[in-house]
């Protein structure tokens, strides 16, 4: 008897398998490591204490973002402001001096593309569509709008993955949630999936990946896309992952870190 048809999750899961052991957990290879100041101090402190290098740091891109205030950074003559808080300026300080002992690429706090962590990645075109992505914050499901699999880490999984670029986990179940037809005028995307939460409730996804399904999904933006499974974890999903198509490969072509030329031809 014919097996039946393997999810998008299972695609991208079974093509990053290292080893699957007989419990069925496996050591995934994970393709994208975005990293901020809060939950990787301790994780190049761990690197350090074993004389440990990160196994691939071009795979692993570093922001700060969670300890910024809102307020001016800048002074008037172009220096850059102190921040008032003590504890997040010692976070912030030892990302810069992690990333550069390191040598992780690293969005200064001043720069242009400094944002949040999980619209960093796909703005910048390094999140991208069949991929593995992880980040120390459970938000990291977001770029599962471009296709990718991407869900939160702990701490020492973050030490695991600079360490290795691997991840020992056990599969997820799966999870379709589908949509047709059109949303009615001044309904949002995050309207949607604060919907679908109040239907599944916030425990519905234990243990699972929603694939987002359907024609609304369909004619969603990209942005929309990001905002529904960005929220995935609220209905206690791992992650969220709706199918890359034209709309998400018009926005990544052409970003700063996105394949270009003749390695975005043959992965499109």
């Amino acid at each position: 008897m014919a097996s039946r048809p393997r999810t998008l999750y299972e695609k991208i899961w079974d093509a990053h398998v290292v080893e699957r052991r007989a419990d069925g957990t496996c050591l995934l290879y994970i393709d994208r490591h975005l990293v901020h100041e809060v939950t990787s101090p301790q994780a190049f402190e761990g690197l350090r204490v074993a004389g440990r290098q990160v196994r691939r740091p071009e795979l692993t891109l570093a922001v700060p973002d969670h300890n910024l205030p809102t307020t001016a950074r800048l002074a008037a003559d172009g220096s850059e402001l102190p921040i008032a808080d003590p504890e997040s300026a010692a976070q912030l300080a030892a990302l810069v001096r992690n990333t550069a002992e390191f040598g992780i690429a690293y969005i200064p706090a001043t720069a242009p593309a400094q944002g949040i962590v999980h619209v960093v990645g796909p703005e910048q075109g390094f999140s991208l569509p069949g991929t593995t992505i992880v980040c120390g914050d459970s938000h990291t499901a977001a770029h599962g709008g471009i296709g990718a699999l991407a869900f939160g880490i702990g701490t020492s999984e973050v030490e695991h993955v600079l360490a290795t670029q691997t991840l020992l986990l056990a599969p997820s179940k799966t999870m379709e949630v589908r949509v047709e037809g059109t949303l009615g005028p001044g309904i949002t995307p995050k309207d949607l999936i604060l919907h679908i939460i109040g239907v599944i409730g916030t425990a519905g996804g234990n243990g699972h990946v929603i694939e987002y399904r359907g024609r609304v999904f369909e004619e969603m933006s990209v942005e929309g896309r990001l905002t529904v499974c960005n929220m995935s974890i609220e209905g206690g999903a791992r992650a969220g992952l709706i199918a890359p198509d034209d709309t998400v490969f018009d926005w990544l072509k052409g970003r700063p870190m996105a394949p270009s030329g003749a390695e975005w031809d043959a992965a499109v």
